[in-house]
């Protein structure tokens, strides 16, 4: 089987800092921006990397979610426990540099982990988690 990961979904509650954050921070590309009923989904990735996107969509909106269900959502986004990540760069240290310059939330300066990585990790502005990786 020949498979490849074509998009991933992360909840966005504020279209316009999203966009700024995937794009001008994290320096991604924007593929699509369709609106729709007051709502917008951005699809955005890595330029080198044309068959990989990040969909930012917005929060609980499939017609099966309850009510409910669209509260605990947008409450475990508001603690920053729903959404998440992980990303991969050859320098995490000058990744983590440009983070902070553009204001980031962060959640974990780079570090060694025991387990062998080293990484860092902060939110995105709909308090979802941004892991980066060092890889080689």
């Amino acid at each position: 089987m020949d498979l490849n990961i074509h998009a991933s979904f992360l909840p966005q509650d504020d279209p316009e800092a999203a966009l700024s954050f995937y794009r001008d921070t994290l320096g991604f590309e924007v593929r699509n921006d369709v609106g729709y009923n007051g709502l917008r989904w951005i699809t955005v990735g890595p330029a080198d990397q044309p068959r990989t996107s990040i969909v930012l969509h917005p929060p609980a909106v499939d017609p099966g979610i309850t009510e409910d269900e669209r509260r605990t959502v947008t409450e475990m986004m508001a603690k920053g426990t729903y959404g998440g990540i992980v990303l991969a760069t050859a320098d995490v240290d000058s990744a983590f540099a440009r983070l902070v310059e553009h204001k980031a939330e962060v959640i974990q300066e780079p570090a060694d982990q025991p387990y062998g990585v080293r990484d860092c990790a902060v939110r995105d502005p709909a308090g979802n988690t941004i892991r980066i990786q060092q890889i080689s």
